[in-house]
């Protein structure tokens, strides 16, 4: 058997054992993640009402304000915050792969910033108010893909759609819109649409429902994660650049505009349900690729499970840190976030001199 074969039987086995453990750390976090508030409650009363209201087995041995603060409350919260930091992480592995730049994100393009828009006139100024209930979450998603639109559209300008082009449309349609989010806070006269605007900018799981989880869960995990998975190899072929691309049978604009499709979809819906978190697409994907290596098809399931680990453990400090005050979670993931980028910063120095 030769050596190269060898190892690719040791990837496997090490990539496995990597996806084993990291969904049974899921599973224990999400559990204390479920039992962590102003009403401790132990894991293994949480299991068993979940399992409960699943199947309806078991003996009732808690209180049914304890259920309802398990099943109405924290669990779709929990289940929310597993699909965006999952969501988040691996359309950042796809993005660092589309612009070939280790600094790249989901919010990179102006996705985040168009979605901040489009929230600050619903709260601002009543806009999606057609929408009811589902005015902040809808005007967000629309203000998203309408960035998206307009970045491609600059792109694509000059014929192709190359990494350099997103990069810089992305930037300046970011700004744009940042700049224009901001000019809505001051034209509204409005302290407290101005405070939930702020709040809701820096990102929060609290908006979280039953209703709303099935449609995010099918775009991250059916949609996002199942797909870059399927196209892992492209993506591998696109991250080394447009000749190997080419080389290999990949047409890399045509890849590139539908992995911003896949991306705009996803990162839309993300941030209409949960607002602005940021450095959970910057961070995991180094950190998976440090766990199982370059390939994308091991990649992407891996940085799935740690963007889930990582976002639920911000959310149960950002709950308990100021309790019972919350703090909004894009607090917590850029505190975690910005010492690793100084890190990889000067790994950058030493080994490219960047």
């Amino acid at each position: 058997m030769s050596t190269d074969v060898l190892g690719v039987g040791v990837q496997q086995r090490r990539t496995a054992l990597w996806l084993l453990g990291l969904a049974a750390g899921l599973l224990a976090t999400g559990l204390i993640a479920v039992g962590t508030g102003a009403v401790a409650i132990s894991p293994v009363t949480v299991a068993r009402i979940i399992g409960h209201q699943l199947s309806g087995a078991g003996t009732v041995t808690w209180t049914p304000p304890q259920e309802a603060i398990v099943w109405q409350v924290r669990l779709p919260r929990v289940l929310l915050g597993m699909l965006v930091g999952a969501g988040l992480a691996v359309c950042g592995v796809a993005l660092q792969a589309m612009v070939r730049n280790v600094l790249a994100d989901p919010y990179l393009l102006g996705i985040n910033s168009g979605a901040s828009s489009g929230a600050a006139a619903a709260i601002l100024f009543g806009a999606g108010a057609a929408f009811g209930s589902h005015a902040l979450p809808t005007s967000a998603f629309l203000g998203a893909l309408a960035a998206s639109l307009l970045v491609f559209l600059i792109a694509r300008g000059g014929g192709r759609v190359t990494s350099v082009r997103l990069l810089l449309a992305g930037v300046a349609v970011g700004y744009a819109l940042y700049a224009t989010t901001s000019f809505l806070i001051f034209a509204s006269g409005s302290a407290e649409g101005a405070r939930s605007v702020m709040f809701w900018l820096l990102g929060s799981l609290s908006l979280a429902r039953w209703d709303a989880l099935l449609a995010v869960a099918a775009l991250v995990i059916g949609g996002t994660v199942a797909y870059l998975t399927v196209v892992g190899r492209q993506l591998d072929a696109l991250a080394v650049g447009d000749e190997t691309a080419h080389t290999l049978g990949v047409s890399p604009d045509r890849f590139r505009v539908r992995l911003l499709v896949i991306v705009s979809l996803c990162v839309g819906v993300l941030v209409s349900a949960s607002g602005s978190i940021g450095f959970v697409g910057l961070v995991v994907p180094h950190l998976a690729r440090r766990l199982v290596g370059a390939p994308h098809v091991r990649v992407v399931p891996v940085a799935a499970l740690l963007g889930a680990i990582l976002l639920l453990g911000a959310d149960v400090i950002a709950r308990v840190l100021l309790a019972p005050q919350e703090i909004p979670i894009g607090i917590i993931t850029a505190l975690l976030g910005a010492p690793f980028l100084l890190v990889l910063i000067r790994r950058l120095h030493a080994t490219k001199g960047i």
